[in-house]
């Protein structure tokens, strides 16, 4: 299990995290996402035990990941920009990764190298973007660890290669029991594979919970009426985002839904219906919450 404990990372006078704390349960695999700037790489940095927090602790299994070689055995980091020296290839990655990692699969190693259409003698540094993940990735599955730690792992993979990364973690996490982290702001990916979200702002937590229960808390209506409506007939409601579209009237809403559609159809609509949420609009909606929307932004 992974434990955020109110912590605090400082660079100069820039606050990155302040007093954040969450519990990321074993075996899920758990969306981080936020505004730019949030965080998100801060956090995975400081879990992944490269930078120590300057308040608080982040403990794996009840140990302390910075400066813990034991605990570090167990993940895996992959950053947004993954680093490789010049020469670095597939082959020499994995020999260097094979002696630090005890849980190494040699036999998944080689079937990823048949999935993924990368020389494993070319130099790393010379590959895509796209490719230069994969090669990561590629190292990371065999590793076989605990935690996977993933930072934008989908930019740059074309649909066909993200369609196979998904699949490879929720394989891994059915088979191992695999805990996996990604942060991205690529949410419609995020929504086919994560089962938890933690959504981060201006270093602090917004939200974190279960992605259905999530969704259910939030609901989206359309209605139309005979009458004229406006936000006001609507105040008894907890109002996340309020639009008109000539009759149409579209209503962002909190609450238990059963409740939500007593009260709407109670005002004898012409018609309504109640729509899902996807991952993004559950994040616009929670955003506008605290303030961060394009009004705002535009001024």
């Amino acid at each position: 299990m992974i434990e955020i404990k109110n912590i605090t990372k400082k660079f100069g006078d820039v606050t990155a995290i302040e007093d954040m704390s969450f519990t990321v349960p074993d075996g899920s695999v758990f969306g981080l996402i936020g505004s730019n700037g949030s965080g998100k790489s801060t956090l995975l940095r400081i879990i992944s035990g490269v930078f120590r927090p300057d308040g608080g602790a982040v403990e794996i299994d009840g140990e302390v990941t910075y400066e813990n070689p034991a605990v570090k055995a167990k993940c895996f980091f992959i950053s947004d920009y993954p680093y490789y020296y010049n020469n670095s290839t597939v082959t020499s990655m994995a020999d260097f990764y094979r002696d630090l990692y005890p849980s190494w699969d040699e036999e998944k190693f080689k079937k990823l190298c048949e999935m993924f259409p990368i020389g494993l003698k070319d130099r790393i540094v010379n590959m895509s973007k796209g490719m230069q993940r994969q090669a990561a990735l590629m190292i990371a599955l065999s590793a076989c660890p605990k935690y996977i730690l993933l930072d934008e792992i989908f930019d740059g993979l074309d649909p066909v290669v993200r369609q196979l990364i998904k699949k490879l973690i929720m394989d891994m996490v059915a088979e191992n029991g695999t805990t996996v982290m990604i942060a991205s702001h690529n949410l419609r990916e995020l929504e086919d594979v994560c089962d938890h979200i933690g959504l981060i702002h201006k270093g602090g937590v917004v939200m974190e919970k279960d992605l259905d229960e999530a969704k259910l808390g939030i609901h989206r209506i359309q209605a139309v009426f005979d009458d004229e409506k406006d936000e006001k007939s609507f105040e008894d409601l907890d109002i996340v985002n309020f639009k008109k579209q000539g009759k149409m009237i579209v209503l962002t809403i909190r609450g238990d839904s059963q409740a939500i559609e007593e009260k709407i159809r109670a005002m004898s609509p012409v018609f309504m219906e109640m729509l899902p949420l996807t991952l993004e609009e559950v994040f616009i909606s929670e955003m506008e919450a605290v303030g961060y929307d394009i009004d705002n932004i535009l001024g």
